[in-house]
């Protein structure tokens, strides 16, 4: 079978190795556990976590065995690595809630039958350290001068860095140590933000028990101007049905930048290499086709293959049929006529506020019924109403319906 190291770097995915040589001679020989950590910061998980559940697959289709960690003790301290503030502080109820939404959402990528791979919580053995205990341990193996450098405390010391998220490093690595002595974890993977807390976690491993363990990063998903993406105007597009349509979840990758398609295809799919390179030449209308392909099969892992058929037919017929689907996206405002216009987009959900709504409507980008709206302070009239419905466009592709 193919090294599934090969695999990863030729599709871009692998962004830094600890040891590449030996990683990837573990990888073609041995049946590996590996690692990777999602902290309960939400109730979903995200698109950045989704390249991150596309690697977990990948390397279990060659034979190796993920470990899924959730961060019920970790989520109680909050990672620093990439933020310019302190995260909010979250209930153990609500911590707990988020690991079991989690769950659920991993194990429509990941295979968990028959210890195929583990589902862990770090909070079975950080909940109950003893502080005093721990320090001792674990905080002796940390020198806080070589702590400072790592770009995630770094870039935090000008605007502060809390001492609760300071032990964030100690407890990651401890992580990696716990799951060595349980479960056999020879590989830890991550974003290339946890770049700095891999190689703490491999550093107390050789200390405390003189194991060679190994860190792998990939690459983060953003454009080609780098920006980083699964965030639209109205927030982030989430795996959860309920907090991103699977409709509107296609369409963001139907709508993504053609110089994109092409590396979101190799990250985000499972297609073969050599049908992508024959995508790379494609231009113009093929690269719309391209998108569509990409839609389908991301939608497809998240919400299933019907669910990925429906979207996929409610778009066409939406572009088809002049912006009319029974699947398109609806929302119910019986109430609507003579409800003022802003209002009404915001209770869609196309926007996050009437001040975007009504920039967008400023510069001609709103459309009722296929006629251009140009009245932000207007209201829904009951000409409007056609069939019980009123079709709303947003630029020039985003389609939804208000049923009155």
């Amino acid at each position: 079978m193919e090294n599934v190291f090969d695999v990863l770097k030729e599709r871009g995915l692998i962004a830094q190795t600890t040891h590449e040589d030996e990683i990837r001679e573990l990888l073609g020989s041995e049946r590996v556990t590996f690692y990777i950590g999602f902290d309960p910061t939400a109730d979903s998980l995200h698109v950045g976590h989704f390249l991150q559940m596309v690697v977990m697959k990948h390397m279990q289709d060659h034979g190796h065995r993920p470990i899924a960690l959730v961060g019920g003790g970790t989520g109680h301290i909050g990672d620093p690595s990439g933020r310019t503030d302190m995260r909010s502080m979250m209930t153990t109820e609500t911590i707990n809630h988020n690991c079991e939404c989690f769950k659920q959402q991993l194990s429509r990528v990941i295979d968990f039958s028959d210890g195929k791979a583990l589902m862990v919580n770090n909070a079975d053995w950080l909940l109950n350290l003893n502080y005093v205990d721990f320090l001792r341990d674990i905080g002796a193996c940390f020198s806080v001068n070589q702590m400072l450098t790592a770009e995630c405390f770094r870039q935090r010391l000008e605007k502060g860095l809390s001492f609760l998220e300071f032990n964030y490093m100690l407890m990651q690595g401890y992580d990696f140590l716990m799951l060595n002595r349980r479960y056999g974890c020879r590989l830890e993977l991550g974003g290339d933000d946890q770049w700095s807390n891999i190689l703490a976690g491999m550093d107390l491993c050789r200390k405390k028990d003189q194991k060679q363990v190994y860190g792998m990063t990939f690459t983060l998903l953003t454009t080609s101007d780098g920006k980083k993406m699964g965030k639209t105007q109205a927030g982030a597009i989430w795996l959860d049905p309920k907090k991103t349509s699977p409709y509107d979840f296609y369409q963001y990758w139907v709508n993504v930048q053609d110089a994109d398609v092409i590396k979101c295809l190799k990250l985000l799919t499972f297609i073969p290499m050599d049908k992508i390179r024959e995508m790379e030449k494609w231009e113009g209308r093929e690269l719309n086709e391209a998108k569509r392909i990409l839609a389908y099969e991301v939608t497809k892992m998240v919400h299933g293959e019907a669910e990925a058929e429906k979207c996929r037919k409610a778009a066409e017929a939406v572009f088809s049929g002049g912006g009319v689907s029974d699947d398109m996206p609806t929302t119910s405002i019986p109430d609507a006529v003579g409800m003022g216009m802003l209002d009404a987009l915001v209770k869609t959900g196309l926007f996050s506020s009437k001040g975007e709504a009504r920039r967008l409507i400023q510069q001609n980008g709103l459309s009722v019924n296929d006629v251009k709206y140009t009245d932000p302070n207007g209201c829904i009239t009951a000409d409007m109403v056609r069939d019980g419905s009123i079709i709303i466009k947003k630029g020039k592709k985003v389609f939804h319906r208000i049923t009155v």
